[in-house]
C-alpha cells in the first residue's frame, strides 16, 4: 500500500488514513509505523480533535492520519458521529476540528 500512497501523494491527491484506536485487526500502532516509513514531513503535530477528544490527528505533507477514540475496525459502525465529522472534514478539505463545533 505504501508505494500506492507515494504515487497518489506525488500526483497531488489528498490522502486521509483513519483508524479506530481499539481496532484489533489493524492497530493504530501498525498504521503509524507504516506512515512513518513514508518519511513525510510533519505539517501539524498530533492534536486532539473535537472537544471531548473524538480522536487524534496528525497532518503530514500530502497525508493526514486520524484516529477515532473507542472505535474498532469498522469506525462508522462503532462511532457514527465521529465518522461523520471525519468524512465531512475530508470532503470539505478542512482539518479535523480542534475544539467542539456545533453541527
Amino acid at each position: 500500500m505504501l508505494p500506492i500512497y507515494r504515487q497518489l501523494i506525488a500526483a497531488g491527491l489528498r490522502i486521509w488514513v483513519f483508524s479506530g484506536d481499539t481496532d484489533s485487526v489493524v492497530p493504530v500502532t501498525a498504521t503509524r509505523y507504516s506512515i512513518d516509513a513514508l518519511n513525510l514531513s510533519t505539517v501539524v503535530n498530533w492534536y486532539p480533535w473535537y472537544e471531548n477528544v473524538g480522536g487524534w490527528s496528525q497532518v503530514y505533507e500530502g497525508l493526514t492520519l486520524v484516529t477515532v477514540t473507542g472505535a474498532g475496525h469498522e469506525v462508522p459502525l462503532h462511532r457514527p458521529r465521529q465518522a461523520f465529522i471525519l468524512f465531512r472534514s475530508f470532503l470539505e478539505g478542512t482539518p479535523m476540528p480542534s475544539k467542539k463545533q456545533v453541527m
